[in-house]
């Protein structure tokens, strides 16, 4: 037996060598290191999976019910600048001292069972939670949902928030695929709500065929609103007169009606009051989900990277009013729909700064330019009203535009999750 590490790096460099495979999709392995760690949870459990609105809705759900009083568990993936960000209990990242005791308790449970870094940080999620003895738990799923580590878990509310074609390596090429794995976090007689408008009918299918109870959008919850505040009304139970979430962007209120009817579902084991309802969705807060940086020129983080996301993000930039030149840094993993993804936002950037990006499967800056001059006739590498250059890392790419960006300008910042990471990590050192 070699020594175990001491530090949380050492810890996390030791699991992303371990495992052959770095997505290894099966629940089998897991299951047999939890069943032999003995972790069970006696409180709620909500699992969220979904393409895009996995976060804020996560978000959502753990600040509502910290206003209410509630201790509360929240497992997200994957972190922006500490690993630690993806474990919060009571709205605070785990520290390092709990993880390295979960890891060798893992360790020491898993015997010559061999675990992903994903895996073996959702049952380091479940000990420390299932340690604290917390009043409800939340796991966002990794990728896809009936192969996912967290579906090891039985979820008691099990929300899908959205469908739409990403991974395809792993979840298939087609929304009525994906939404059957997705779909797999539902379980017989427990909750399931999907809060995708248009559901396909496989997720429809499957909750039925195992007697999940399901929720659909339109049919068992709704909402209604005008410019100043929204109503929710799902089954049984009415909430009116809620102030906009405060996370931005055009999307959040089908994200915030699939927690109300989640909060619905479980409101006799977790009752929340009107006022815990209101204070938790006018203070949630979430990184480099249409963030909007108080300064000028303004900055925008968006982790957008599949064509559904970059269509909200083109969206939420077209109702942010005037600004004379929009500025990008964009940067994006190769097996993505780059196409897709510049499609939508194609006529709204005037300078595209593009990066390479820390990571093997990144796709270059170089191939990123030529993508978008194929797909924009009217960029140019310099000196014109559009433009397109590329860079070596985020930081560079994003020093350039702020070079550039004049006060009444804005710079939106979007792509992988390394992408908007690369620029945090920028800001935070200029300002020290």
């Amino acid at each position: 037996m070699d020594t175990l590490p001491v530090t949380l790096d050492a810890w996390l460099a030791r699991l992303e060598a371990m495992h052959p495979k770095a997505i290894d999709m099966g629940l089998a392995r897991v299951q047999q290191v939890k069943d032999a760690m003995g972790l069970a949870f006696s409180c709620p459990v909500i699992i969220v999976g979904g393409t895009n609105g996995k976060g804020s809705t996560c978000a959502m759900l753990e600040t509502i019910l910290l206003r209410a009083g509630y201790r509360v568990g929240l497992y997200t993936s994957p972190h922006l600048l500490v690993f630690n960000e993806r474990m919060r209990i009571d709205g605070q990242p785990v520290d390092d001292a709990g993880l390295i005791d979960a890891f060798g308790k893992i360790e020491q449970a898993r015997g010559a069972v061999s675990l992903s870094y994903f895996e073996f940080t959702t049952l380091a999620a479940m000990q420390l939670f299932a340690d604290a003895g917390l009043d409800a738990v939340i796991f966002e799923v990794g990728l896809g949902g009936r192969l996912d580590a967290v579906n090891v878990l039985d979820a008691d509310v099990a929300i899908v928030t959205s469908v739409d074609i990403d991974h395809t390596e792993y979840l298939g090429d087609t929304r009525e695929k994906i939404a059957f794995e997705k779909a797999g976090i539902f379980r017989a007689g427990r909750t399931a709500i999907c809060g995708d408008p248009v559901p396909p009918a496989t997720l429809v299918e499957h909750a039925e065929k195992i007697g999940a109870d399901l929720w659909l959008f339109g049919r068992d919850f709704n909402y209604a609103g005008d410019k100043q505040q929204w109503n929710f009304s799902g089954r049984g139970n009415r909430r009116n007169a809620l102030g906009y979430p405060a996370l931005r962007g055009a999307n959040q209120l089908l994200n915030a009606s699939s927690v109300l009817a989640a909060l619905e579902a479980l409101r006799l084991r977790l009752p929340v009051s009107a006022q815990d309802v209101r204070s938790g969705l006018a203070t949630v807060e979430l990184a480099g989900r249409f963030q909007v940086l108080p300064g000028r020129p303004v900055v925008i983080l968006d982790v957008a990277h599949n064509p559904h996301a970059a269509a909200t993000l083109a969206q939420n930039l077209d109702n942010m009013g005037f600004h004379p030149y929009t500025y990008a840094v964009f940067g994006a993993m190769q097996d993505k729909d780059i196409e897709g993804v510049i499609a939508h936002l194609k006529g709204r950037i005037d300078h595209w700064c593009v990066t390479d990006l820390p990571l093997p499967r990144a796709a270059s800056g170089e191939e990123l330019k030529a993508a978008l001059l194929a797909a924009d006739s009217a960029l140019a590498e310099t000196g014109s009203e559009h433009t397109v250059q590329s860079f070596a890392s985020p930081a560079l790419a994003f020093a350039n535009a702020l070079s550039r960006a004049g006060e009444n300008d804005r710079i939106a910042v979007f792509g992988s999750f390394l992408t908007v990471a690369g620029v945090m990590e920028f800001r935070n050192s200029a300002h020290h």
